[in-house]
């Protein structure tokens, strides 16, 4: 799946075209690796999104093509969030 579509499907980003506009402006990395919008993810890779004052670190569990709010996410789970001091 691509990163785009599972960052909307698994509303840690509510919209698609805001998530290609993170990736591609190298904001986030997939298993250590800058990515692009149109990079696969797959089970078990990590995420690691660096939003404006905070850093978001998930891992992968599961890929579905659609899903409903409450059912959302499952699809990860958080390792790690960070804020910056301001």
């Amino acid at each position: 799946m691509r990163l785009d579509k599972f960052l909307k499907v698994s509303r840690i980003i509510k919209r698609r075209t805001v998530a290609k506009e993170i990736a591609d402006k190298g904001r986030i990395q997939v298993n250590d690796r800058v990515a692009k919008s149109s990079t696969d993810v797959a089970v078990g890779d990590t995420l690691t999104i660096g939003f404006g004052n905070k850093t978001l670190v998930v891992r992968v569990d599961e890929l579905v093509d659609t899903t409903k709010k409450n059912d959302a996410e499952s699809m990860y789970t958080v390792i790690d969030q960070q804020s910056s001091p301001n």
